[in-house]
């Protein structure tokens, strides 16, 4: 092992010491079942700020999102603006009335004025869905980062470090819950944010700190001239690759709304208007983060010699810190590679903590107290249910990830987008600006919304008969030779979404449950006011 392999393990030690060290301190304080889930609900608009954009800048963007960019120019660049785009869409329609109208997890805010079971059941599903997608993109990140730190390309490597990230999460979220979580992400964000802005301004430093200069030298660096800078490079070869890029968009946009792990979060603060601030805060933080992603990837398309990168990019910012620092080789170099693989790696952990609390907590609060025990279970026997689905959820994307490792961790992100606004979605914002919307409704629009868009993802090119035209390897989960896919599009937003919506619609007009249109002004009060949320929602 030479000097910077050294340097690099030092760091991710010191990193992997503190996060513990936090979860240590944090399970002294986590005494209840708010403490457990919601952190005591005691966190300022500004902390949870910073603890949302920590759950939101995951190793996709900060690896994906560069990397995307590095290889596809304008067309990566999308990924920055639809994330970003799409937390308009969380401010004003979901952030303040769901804090407002629930209590630990989505399915509070969906059952209060319906059937409990089923919704329950059906939105706990949806939840560990789209956190096991997240969860993927995490970890595959984290395989091919330790990979290159220690300069091996051995598979078995790889596998290991996913498997020590999933032990690790499983760690954070049994022991520290809730609040440790949040000052693990809290860290990180402050931790990415830093050390993205000094590659940054050593980026911007190697051309004069001119823009224009820097988008050129990437332009002819990638060998593909103002096309590089230009709309259609990815999506624009086809009528087929544009409608891909339409899905694709769509599932950015819409899919923050209903992301499990990001919507628990507005139950962390006391009240409505630092659940506001929290993403007045987040936004800002993300915002100016976005911004850092377009010169990380051009950065990386001028200085990175591209065959030094991983056929899906996900190595383009922490080879890029290597260049900016003296190149391979260089102590500068080394110090910088290692710095921000460490950030990286605190990224990782900070992530994958939340998306396994979000879903551990569903099983635990919707499927075995409200489902199983339909609403008797205890505090303690809930937060026990809660470690143990902790510890299978873990596994599971463990097992997923070790397969998947060849697909570009933006793209799987984009994944778990869709599945959100396809089956989550429809749902929240029936539920919360329609009177009528009843029991099967929900039902529907949340599994109809699910099934459609994991089946598509399932018959497309993402699973099986991608193939590298240059190279014949397989671009997709399947070895190449194995092809069963029929729909041609990678992401299914565009059809799965509105047919969430239109199956919310519909099991709702044919239903002939009896209308709650008590209930639904009891839920707008509380949605518009904040009174009542801290009460148990069972009825």
């Amino acid at each position: 092992m030479d000097g910077s392999q050294i340097l690099t393990t030092v760091l991710f030690l010191a990193v992997v010491a503190v996060t513990i060290g936090i979860t240590f301190w944090a399970s002294r304080q986590t005494k209840t079942a708010a403490d457990y889930y919601a952190g005591g609900r005691g966190f300022s608009g500004f902390q949870n700020g910073l603890a949302i954009g920590g759950d939101y800048m995951s190793a996709a963007s900060f690896l994906g999102i560069s990397g995307a960019i590095a290889l596809s120019g304008y067309d990566g660049f999308l990924y920055s603006i639809g994330f970003l785009v799409a937390w308009l869409v969380a401010l004003l329609l979901v952030a303040e009335v769901l804090r407002n109208s629930g209590r630990y997890t989505m399915a509070d805010q969906l059952a209060y004025r319906m059937k409990q079971r089923p919704v329950r059941l059906a939105a706990a599903t949806s939840t560990v869905v789209v956190s096991i997608f997240y969860l993927l993109a995490q970890m595959v990140g984290a395989g091919a980062l330790v990979a290159l730190l220690l300069g091996v390309e051995d598979q078995l490597v790889k596998n290991i470090v996913i498997l020590f990230v999933g032990a690790l999460m499983i760690f954070y979220v049994t022991v520290g819950g809730m609040k440790g979580t949040t000052w693990v992400q809290i860290v990180k964000a402050v931790l990415l944010m830093t050390g993205s802005a000094l590659i940054v301004i050593l980026v911007l430093a190697q051309f004069g700190f001119n823009l224009s200069e820097l988008l050129g030298s990437a332009a002819d660096a990638s060998g593909k001239g103002d096309a590089f800078l230009q709309p259609g490079l990815k999506y624009g070869l086809s009528f087929t690759s544009e409608l891909d890029f339409v899905s694709l968009g769509l599932a950015l946009v819409l899919g923050t709304a209903g992301l499990p792990h990001i919507l628990i979060r507005f139950y962390t603060v006391p009240t409505s208007a630092d659940a506001r601030k929290s993403v007045l805060w987040a936004i800002a933080l993300i915002g100016v983060f976005y911004l850092f992603t377009l010169v990380l990837g051009f950065g990386a398309a001028a200085l990175v010699d591209p065959t030094t990168l991983d056929k899906a990019g996900n190595l383009a910012a922490p080879l890029l810190a290597q260049e900016v620092g003296g190149g391979e080789g260089s102590i500068g170099g080394a110090v910088l590679l290692a710095l921000i693989a460490a950030v990286a790696f605190a990224t990782i952990l900070a992530v994958v903590a939340g998306l396994t609390l979000t879903s551990s907590v569903s099983v635990a609060h919707d499927i075995y107290n409200s489902v199983i025990k339909r609403g008797k279970a205890t505090e303690k026997e809930e937060m026990k249910v809660s470690r143990w689905a902790a510890a299978g959820i873990g596994l599971v994307a463990i097992l997923l990830a070790i397969p998947a490792q060849s697909l570009n961790i933006a793209f799987l992100v984009a994944l778990a987008f869709a599945v959100a606004a396809s089956a989550n979605l429809p749902a929240i914002i029936y539920n919360m600006f329609w009177a009528r919307f009843n029991t099967r409704g929900a039902v529907w629009s949340i599994y109809g919304g699910l099934i459609s868009c994991v089946g598509l993802v399932f018959f497309s090119p993402v699973v099986s008969g991608k193939v590298d035209p240059a190279t014949g390897d397989s671009l997709s989960l399947f070895p190449a030779g194995i092809d069963f896919s029929w729909f041609p599009l990678e992401n299914p937003g565009i059809i799965s979404i509105p047919l969430g919506f239109f199956l919310g619609w519909l099991g709702t007009v044919t239903s002939k449950e009896p209308e709650t249109a008590e209930r639904y002004v009891e839920l707008e009060v509380r949605a518009l006011t904040g009174a009542g949320s801290e009460k148990a929602i069972t009825h």
